[in-house]
């Protein structure tokens, strides 16, 4: 795998620096999150969010399963125990993109300041490009996306888009274990398998910046 190569001194990233990659079959697609156990342990275990988890926050999702490991700390950092693989459908995941706005200001793509921040303020979706990471999480050339929902996309997240929830955390777990003993070949062969997503242009086309 190319991360596990760079880790080692091999070849250079030969990936675009804005590229959506994830886990996805014909209608869906997996994003990662993760929670304090009172949250993700109920949400695994219905296959829904419970009461406690709000919809009035915004929240975000990740389909890059290591950026998610660099986020959480492999499910170590207190909050974040609880690993979520969240499977959604494509069509959702699509809407969120033609609604989002990216979360910085670029001027050839939103004018004025006060024009990006009029358009990220009605935006239900909201875009970041944030540096992918290999399996010693550390950063690599180019970027992974995180979209973060709020009002209207947080509401059909919830209700409308989620086919299934699986705790992932010993798969977290076990992938970590792999790294720390140096197994990176074994730890990449248990990484989700992450392919290049393709969408249509107009669809992200005012999210790179």
């Amino acid at each position: 795998m190319d991360d596990v190569n760079d880790v080692n001194g091999g070849p250079v990233d030969p990936e675009p620096k804005f590229r959506i990659r994830a886990h996805y079959t014909e209608s869906t697609l997996t994003v990662y999150q993760a929670y304090r156990p009172e949250i993700g342990d109920a949400a695994a275990r219905t296959g829904r969010f419970p009461s406690a988890w709000s919809r009035e926050r915004m929240t975000w999702i990740k389909p890059s399963f290591l950026w998610m490991m660099y986020r959480c700390g492999w499910g170590t950092k207190e909050g974040q125990e609880t690993v979520l693989a969240v499977e959604i459908t494509r069509e959702g995941f699509e809407w969120a993109l033609r609604n989002a706005c990216l979360s910085h200001h670029v001027p050839d793509l939103h004018g004025d300041q006060a024009d990006w921040k009029r358009q990220l303020k009605r935006s239900p979706a909201r875009v970041q490009w944030d540096p992918e990471r290999n399996l010693h999480l550390s950063p690599l050339p180019h970027r992974s996306l995180q979209l973060g929902l709020t009002g209207e996309a947080t509401v059909r997240y919830a209700d409308e888009w989620i086919v299934g929830i699986e705790d992932v955390t010993p798969l977290a777990g076990e992938i970590h274990a792999r790294v720390r003993a140096g197994e990176l070949t074994r730890a990449a062969a248990l990484l989700p398998e992450e392919r290049p997503y393709a969408v249509a242009e107009e669809a992200l086309r005012h999210l790179r910046g």
